[in-house]
């Protein structure tokens, strides 16, 4: 939709003509009537008026030119002196962070204790079913993974992700062996028992449900659909040996999505629970790989294939709080983050389907917190003060069209990038030995430069995006009712 825009020169322009004919018609009319009054006229009386009256008009113009050339510093402030635009100002940004972005930390922390103790519950039971030996198993513990756990979470506080690892049966050994979907895009793992092994012989059961055969020399893969529908079916028991407790809070289920998820649906009851938000829990089954390292199922594999991606969060984790100890006590590198996946929010809303699926594909959450954190690793600390915080946004921007433009943002973790980590970081073997992973293999050359154009756009027009976005919202998770919130 087109906005008209007054254009200030042809307005004054048109005014001083039209006071001009007033001041004419105002002159000649006063002349004949004071021509007509006394039979004779003053010329020298006359011209001497006729001057008087240009010479206020005159005064009026530049005064009223000088008061509406004021409103134009503003807009000149977002160009560069060559004529360029830059971006929107601190100010505008700090309001609608205020207003949209930061999540409040009591209704977040409603939120987060809420799922912590259901999924502990579900995940104990779990662990205490008393299953046949040859059969897959909670391993009886859980990771809070994801950015409502890593303090840049936008939106409304009601996703949430949890890694629950799961147990093999006794005897059974399967080895991680590294297939590259494609060249440089993100690693797929098979977990493949040893050749000739007898274990899946001697538990036919168990073979026929959870192995795929592959080869004639007699080697078998883990299949993550059958991880996937046993451990749809397991939580379903839990949650019907937990749901009593619960019931007078909130409302529970369990769904099994198109995109093989398995979501935890929470409706809650009163406003002690979450603050009358309704939640979504995405529980991810996981299998240990050592070094705290996971695998999950790969979420572009197609189902009759059995790839498995790796999961690193408490690597992740652990980078994100040593950085966190090293930067200064008022850094802004979290707010980057989130008015990074604004500015991302806002850049979208105006695409259609096909084109918004993709602009959020190339500039997922993980991808903007992969180019956040090289940035932070490569940036003194002293840098990321709040004061700094339009120069960190604009690096981030920078950052991201140059990889863009590059077609190329490697996986931080992924392909033992040297220099980069520190040695706490601690990651298996098999995670070293893999090349390094590009995020946006699977994207055209055309895709990426659309993206890389649409950023700096968006980057320059925020201002408008911001008033014509999310007019309906005053604020996100900060103006719920609750009434635990005045005993604070």
């Amino acid at each position: 939709m087109s906005v008209y825009t007054l254009n200030l020169r042809v307005f004054w322009l048109l005014v001083t003509c039209f006071l001009c004919i007033l001041l004419l018609l105002h002159y000649f009319i006063l002349r004949g009537s004071e021509e007509q009054a006394d039979g004779c006229s003053d010329q020298g009386t006359g011209y001497v008026l006729l001057m008087k009256y240009v010479l206020a008009f005159a005064l009026c113009y530049f005064f009223i030119r000088y008061c509406s050339s004021q409103p134009g510093v503003t807009k000149r402030g977002l160009h560069s002196a060559a004529g360029k635009p830059v971006g929107p100002k601190r100010e505008l940004l700090e309001e609608h962070f205020e207003r949209h972005v930061r999540l409040s930390p009591h209704v977040l922390g409603h939120s987060k204790a809420h799922v912590a103790k259901l999924v502990s519950e579900l995940v104990r039971v779990g662990r205490a079913d008393v299953l046949p030996e040859s059969s897959l198993a909670f391993r009886g513990d859980f990771v809070q993974i994801g950015s409502s756990y890593e303090e840049h979470k936008v939106g409304s506080p009601d996703c949430f992700d949890i890694l629950v690892p799961l147990k093999l049966p006794r005897g059974l050994k399967l080895e991680p062996c590294s297939h590259g979907n494609k060249p440089g895009g993100v690693p797929l793992v098979t977990l493949e028992t040893p050749r000739k092994e007898e274990w899946p012989r001697r538990h036919k059961t168990f073979t026929d449900a959870y192995l795929r055969s592959k080869g004639p020399l007699g080697v078998y893969r883990l299949s993550p659909d059958s991880v996937l529908r046993w451990f749809y079916c397991a939580s379903q028991r839990c949650l019907s040996a937990v749901r009593y407790p619960f019931e007078q809070r909130c409302l529970l289920s369990l769904s099994l999505s198109e995109g093989q998820r398995v979501q935890l649906h929470l409706t809650p009851r009163s406003d002690y629970v979450c603050c009358h938000i309704s939640m979504g829990v995405r529980l991810i089954p996981a299998l240990p790989l050592g070094d705290s390292a996971f695998l999950v199922a790969s979420p572009g594999a197609q189902r009759s294939e059995d790839f498995w991606t790796v999961y690193l969060p408490k690597q992740e984790q652990k980078l994100l709080g040593g950085l966190k100890s090293k930067l200064p006590a008022s850094s802004c590198h979290l707010k980057c983050l989130q008015l990074l996946k604004e500015v991302r929010d806002l850049g979208g809303q105006t695409l259609d389907r096909r084109a918004g699926a993709e602009w959020k594909e190339v500039l997922s959450s993980y991808v903007l917190k992969t180019a956040w954190l090289r940035l932070l690793l490569s940036t003194p600390s002293e840098a990321w003060e709040d004061r700094q915080l339009m120069n960190r946004m604009e690096d981030l921007l920078r950052f991201l069209r140059d990889k863009l433009q590059t077609r190329s943002l490697h996986h931080l973790l992924l392909g033992d990038e040297k220099g980069l980590l520190s040695e706490s970081v601690c990651l298996p073997k098999v995670v070293k030995e893999m090349a390094p992973s590009n995020l946006w293999a699977e994207f055209s050359a055309d895709a990426l430069d659309l993206v890389s154009a649409r950023l700096s756009y968006t980057w320059t027009h925020l201002p408008r995006l911001i008033r014509l976005g999310r007019p309906q919202r005053t604020s996100l998770g900060r103006g719920v009712h609750c009434k635990h919130i005045d005993a604070e």
